[in-house]
């Protein structure tokens, strides 16, 4: 049931997370695309002159590292992967703060996605939190993130408290009257099953295409 709550609120802030992070995620992947392209020159090239000179092995090796264009582009393609790697967490994770903030300190106490499955946020004795123990809450969520989701499996085992719950002395509180998800939560979790796994696919589907136009580039030459 948090998990699906999580997954409602994440929906709502991927796309305008997106959004913001159009502009340098775009520049990040044409940079990315281009350093792709001058690196296969770089390397069609270095193996040209090995070839040429009948250099062995180490010999091409020692070319190709010494090579400034193929450094310069290696540089250029860490750089940019730095970027597509490093700003959407960012982004998602500020605005997640400023999300659960607003609504976990309002009289709600709860995210919308929380508050569709009839959770809440409180403090140990049930009160409204502070913005002071939400922001304590959500950064020691990262802990929850960081052992590889054992942070939220906490939650299987007495007093039933996710890790960053713990740590910031907080407690979800479940509508009693709802003890199993609804329907339209069950659909909502099956369409997620269902697009990570074309996502992953496709994903794993471009991986391999680009490496054969990579492999293609190299042996064939720019």
């Amino acid at each position: 049931m948090r998990y699906t709550a999580w997954s409602l609120d994440t929906a709502c802030l991927l796309p305008v997370a997106a959004l913001l992070g159009l502009a340098p995620l775009g520049a990040a992947l044409a940079n990315a695309q281009a350093a792709l392209h001058a690196l296969a020159a770089a390397m069609a090239h270095g193996m040209d002159t090995a070839v040429a000179q009948a250099q062995t092995p180490l010999e091409m090796a020692l070319t190709l590292l010494g090579d400034p264009r193929l450094n310069a582009s290696v540089d250029q393609l860490s750089a940019a992967l730095t970027t597509l790697l490093i700003v959407p967490p960012l982004l998602y994770a500020a605005l997640a703060c400023l999300w659960s903030l607003a609504f976990e300190c309002s009289s709600w106490q709860a995210t919308p996605g929380k508050r569709a499955l009839g959770l809440r946020v409180t403090d140990a004795g049930g009160a409204r939190l502070d913005i002071a123990q939400a922001l304590i809450r959500f950064a020691a969520a990262s802990l929850s993130w960081l052992t590889l989701n054992l942070g939220h499996a906490m939650v299987l085992f007495a007093p039933h408290l996710a890790l960053h719950d713990r740590f910031s002395r907080t407690r979800v509180l479940a509508d009693p009257t709802r003890r199993v998800l609804p329907t339209w939560a069950r659909l909502w979790l099956l369409v997620q099953a269902v697009a990570g796994t074309i996502a992953c696919a496709w994903l794993l589907m471009a991986l391999y295409a680009w490496m054969q136009s990579l492999l293609g580039q190299a042996l064939t030459g720019p």
